[in-house]
């Protein structure tokens, strides 16, 4: 039989999380108006997942994500003290106040929800499969004796994984970043990948030609600013401000800078 950790241990196992890798634990803002007295907007990224976030020529964060935080800072008065984190490290860098918020191409999902609060969505995305264009994958059936590469805890991890359960055969490898899964599959090491649906044009830059594509589709999925749990005061602010920045297109700029295409609708709750 499968046990769960309670609840209530959360936050210790993510705050041992930190420690081990020794990143500090600070009281984390418990309203907008501590941030703004405090001087300083934090926000955890990751620079790995290019258009959304990614290292410039001068090795400085730059995308999608990382433009949202600096005009959040903007809208607060105060500058934006990044905090780099990878795709598992995003839940504990809120639960042990390490940021005030998370905003890094963070799927809503009820499982996630139930650990950290979401703004209304930012953004979206679909997960797809991703490989060769010679290579033949139109289900998951057809996954069956290959390597899968994915990235540590997102999305396409929970679908794909629980498909490697129903279907023995798959091979499942799991990487840290998003440009180590990258680096897998143009290097051969895997023969399939899920990611979001920008990611072949990664690829395809990487080789200089055409050389993957999209299979199918898994999930839509849309972006929030993850919060800690029940800090309804920044949410509340965040969804505010977010509000005005539909309104007033900055979101569709942003978006057909670094996405090169149009926000899909976006759904708020």
């Amino acid at each position: 039989m499968r046990y769960q950790l309670p609840f209530v241990t959360l936050a210790s196992v993510a705050a041992l999380i930190f420690a081990l890798v020794g990143l500090p634990t600070v009281t984390m803002a418990q309203s907008v108006n501590d941030i703004i007295s405090r001087g300083k907007l934090i926000v955890a990224i990751d620079t790995t997942t290019p258009p959304y976030g990614f290292l410039d020529e001068k090795l400085e964060p730059t995308g999608f994500d990382i433009d949202v935080a600096k005009k959040m800072g903007e809208a607060l008065g105060v500058p934006v003290e990044f905090v780099t984190v990878t795709s598992p490290g995003r839940i504990p860098s809120l639960m042990t106040g390490q940021v005030d918020a998370v905003i890094s191409i963070f799927s809503i999902t009820p499982q996630r929800a139930i650990q950290v609060d979401y703004s209304n969505p930012y953004a979206g995305q679909s997960a797809v499969v991703i490989a060769p264009t010679g290579t033949q994958i139109a289900s998951h059936e057809d996954l069956v004796g290959k390597k899968v590469g994915v990235t540590r805890g997102t999305a396409e991890d929970g679908i794909l994984t629980a498909a490697s359960e129903k279907l023995p055969g798959i091979e499942m490898l799991r990487f840290d970043d998003y440009s180590s899964l990258l680096q897998a599959m143009v290097s051969g090491q895997i023969d399939a990948m899920g990611g979001g649906d920008y990611g072949e044009i990664y690829l395809k830059k990487a080789l200089g030609g055409d050389a993957f594509e999209q299979k199918y589709p898994l999930k839509t999925y849309y972006f929030g600013i993850g919060v800690a749990k029940d800090n309804h005061n920044l949410r509340q602010w965040i969804n505010t401000w977010l509000l005005g920045m539909k309104s007033d297109g900055s979101l569709e700029d942003l978006s057909m800078q670094y996405r090169g295409q149009p926000l899909p609708a976006l759904p708020v709750f």
